[in-house]
């Protein structure tokens, strides 16, 4: 079998500078980057980067391969070992029985039907959004919604998995997660880089965040363990949880690990989501339009609940476009444990491989007119026609992200409140652009000015934070 697959093609790709390769060109513009790469050379591209050579799969049915059919022989990664010291060995960076174990002490929590009594929660933490918005909608002044929605989904996560309102350390949150990011992020690109342990200003900073952070998440673990009680949400049900083949619960570390992980994860990427969905309505008058009045038509002005999301179909189409111009997670790695063929093409053992849903959603060979914005893409009828790696914003596989159905039930929530209040338009002249890191920010956020729209709706909540 190795010497079958020894006597395949080698990858094409750039052969970038003497000693960094495409490192250089890689962190100048990574998405810029990844696109005209696959456009240069195809499906399979081999890059050179240092020591480092890694791969960049496009094709659908190769991500389906290192992600399903061959999931086996490939583990996590270098970008998430970078991760641990942050997240510990929660669900996004643990490997083998160790990750199989926690994911059937936590999918429970995630079941629909935990999920549906979780609605209350997002709306009514919508409501008191909506009613804050209420000066800008009067004055006209202009706001950034992309950090709206980071707010906003903290609110969500703080309520659904804690029960605490943890809007108070909204600031010290995100101010710390985005030293981590980018942390991370330059981390995972140079070629020597400096232990966190020495004490540069960098690693300073990236250390305080790490421990504004856990002082976050231990103290309402902490609080919750003092006080012994089932409060239905989240994070009881992890600390009940037990394993229905062993019995075991998740000790100390392991609870933190896995808070720290929905907690930080489970905000970070729905807020990304919906930040880019509020710019591509603006960008595109006719989608808003056409939301507005399915809204319009299946809510009549009133609260969505749960029930009414399998309804609000163009509502969803929306989003899952959103999702495939903007996947909140642009990029993220695997490595190979033995030798394997890709493509048609031979990919050694120990190699790094990327697979990137911002390249495949714009494969032109399952995407006409890739960059254009419609949401009638994901009609059943079309959505069917389609590899089902075409798409793949929350993973796949065995390790699909557990939080799917709460991100898109969140998301589908949340834009129906706000669609249905106000038609958000960019403020002229400012510049948006995408900033990809280990999440895809909007650099320099998003900023709009809200629109009151006819029959609105009155979804004010019974209290005002």
């Amino acid at each position: 079998m190795t010497t079958t697959i020894r006597t395949l093609k080698i990858a094409p790709g750039p052969q970038g500078y003497p000693l960094f390769g495409s490192l250089p060109d890689f962190r100048r513009d990574p998405l810029t980057f990844y696109l005209n790469a696959q456009r240069q050379f195809g499906d399979v591209i081999r890059f050179r980067g240092g020591p480092w050579r890694w791969y960049l799969l496009a094709h659908p049915d190769d991500v389906k391969h290192v992600l399903q059919d061959n999931h086996p022989n490939y583990r996590k990664g270098r970008f998430y070992d970078l991760l641990r010291p942050t997240l510990g060995e929660g669900l996004l960076t643990s490997e083998g029985r160790f990750w199989l174990q926690q994911r059937r002490l936590a999918q429970p929590a995630f079941h629909r039907q935990r999920l549906a009594s979780f609605a209350t929660t997002m709306t009514d933490a919508t409501a008191r959004m909506l009613e804050r918005w209420q000066v800008y909608a009067r004055s006209g002044e202009p706001f950034n919604v992309a950090a709206e929605m980071m707010r906003l989904t903290l609110e969500v996560v703080g309520g659904t998995l804690f029960s605490t309102d943890v809007t108070g350390e909204a600031e010290a949150v995100g101010r710390a997660l985005t030293v981590v990011i980018e942390y991370v992020n330059d981390l995972e690109t140079r070629l020597f880089p400096l232990p966190p342990s020495i004490p540069t200003p960098a690693n300073r900073r990236y250390r305080a965040a790490q421990r504004t952070l856990d002082e976050v998440v231990r103290h309402v673990i902490d609080e919750r363990r003092r006080a012994g009680t089932d409060r239905g949400d989240l994070l009881s049900m992890l600390l009940l949880a037990q394993d229905e083949e062993t019995g075991a619960s998740m000790n100390d570390r392991q609870l933190r690990d896995e808070v720290m992980t929905i907690f930080l994860a489970g905000h970070e990427t729905t807020a990304n989501a919906l930040a880019w969905t509020w710019y591509l309505l603006s960008k595109h008058p006719s989608a808003g339009r056409r939301l507005h009045a399915e809204l319009a038509d299946m809510l009549g002005g009133r609260r969505p609940t749960v029930e009414d999301l399998p309804r609000l179909n163009y509502a969803r189409m929306v989003i899952e476009e959103a999702l495939r111009l903007y996947p909140p997670v642009w990029g993220f790695g695997r490595q190979a444990i033995t030798d394997d063929e890709v493509g048609g093409y031979f990919l050694p053992a120990n190699s790094l491989v990327v697979l990137s849903p911002y390249v495949t959603h714009r494969h032109p060979d399952f995407w006409e007119n890739p960059e254009g914005f419609d949401p009638q893409r994901f009609m059943p009828q079309h959505a069917a026609a389609r590899p089902r790696f075409a798409h793949f914003p929350f993973s796949g596989g065995p390790r699909q992200c557990i939080g799917n159905a709460f991100a898109m039930m969140e998301a589908q929530l949340i834009l129906a409140m706000v669609a249905q209040r106000y038609r958000l338009d960019l403020v002229p002249g400012h510049s948006v652009e995408a900033e990809p890191t280990v999440t895809l920010r909007p650099r320099h956020g998003i900023l709009v000015t809200l629109h009151e729209q006819a029959g609105g709706g009155d979804f004010r909540p019974a209290t005002v934070a």
